[in-house]
């Protein structure tokens, strides 16, 4: 025997049309009038963070990606508060995204760790593009500074890539804060020779380089005297960008004028003992 169908009248569906309308109308509303309200005081905050890093001299690449971050974040949590008005249980979707972000943070861990140590130099700023540094185990001119790695120019022209985390917690010789440099050269003489002499033969020499600066004034100090030579500190003074060009050119020059006044450096000496 079949069963009788159930029938629902027209008016019936329109009441029960209307309550859902009067039930969920204003949540709707509500939640669009949230989502736009959000959203223009989303765009009001990263205006105001901008403006501040802007006042504040922060790298254009900290500036983007902070204000990025900011804008994410706040409208990920616009859009649960919107679907939460709407009376969906979010719960869920938390417990999601914070295991998602276990997950990421756990697989990319070392990449965290740069991108902390980017943040960190591009706020406290231990150095800048065009900079010469010295930092784990490498020397050059900072030719990117990254949120994740910083690229130096070494000087033979080798690009290396240094992640900011072991970066940003190690050791950096900053060789440009002062606007110039001190190049650090070793040359032996004789032990019989006038170390008086030699020092005036070693610092007119360097002042004829075009690229040496005449202050401060080169040095010439005993660094040793010992093993058959006496020991020269060789110190003369120069912009960053001609650092190799004083390098390499006045260790010529000295040697040059060593030998016009016959400044003497050592003669090795081999003892063999007959057993």
């Amino acid at each position: 025997m079949k069963m009788p169908l159930m029938m629902i009248s027209v008016g019936e569906m329109t009441d029960q049309l209307v309550k859902i309308v009067i039930e969920y109308a204003p949540k709707f509303v509500g939640a669009i009038l949230a989502y736009i309200i959000g959203m223009w005081l989303i765009k009001k905050v990263c205006a105001g963070l901008g403006l501040i890093m802007s006042n504040r001299h922060y790298d254009p690449t900290l500036q983007a990606f902070l204000a990025a971050l900011v804008k994410t974040t706040l409208s990920v949590l616009l859009v649960l508060t919107v679907v939460g008005m709407l009376g969906v249980n979010t719960t869920s979707f938390a417990a999601l995204l914070a295991g998602a972000g276990v997950a990421i943070g756990a697989a990319l861990n070392g990449t965290l760790g740069n991108l902390a140590g980017g943040v960190m130099m591009l706020i406290f700023k231990p150095f800048k593009k065009g900079d010469l540094i010295e930092a784990q185990g490498s020397v050059g001119d900072v030719v990117e500074l990254g949120v994740f790695n910083t690229t130096i120019l070494s000087p033979d022209k080798k690009t290396v890539i240094l992640p900011n985390g072991p970066l940003s917690t190690g050791v950096i010789t900053n060789y440009t804060t002062n606007g110039f440099l001190r190049v650090d050269l070793v040359m032996a003489i004789a032990p019989d020779m006038n170390i008086e002499n030699a020092r005036k033969v070693a610092i007119d020499a360097m002042l004829t380089h075009p690229k040496v600066l005449k202050d401060p004034k080169p040095e010439v100090s005993v660094l040793k005297i010992g093993d058959g030579m006496v020991t020269l500190a060789i110190r003369p003074y120069t912009l960053q960008a001609d650092y190799w060009d004083v390098y390499f050119g006045v260790q010529e020059l000295v040697k040059n004028a060593f030998d016009a006044n016959k400044i003497e450096g050592p003669i090795p000496h081999r003892v063999i003992i007959n057993k």
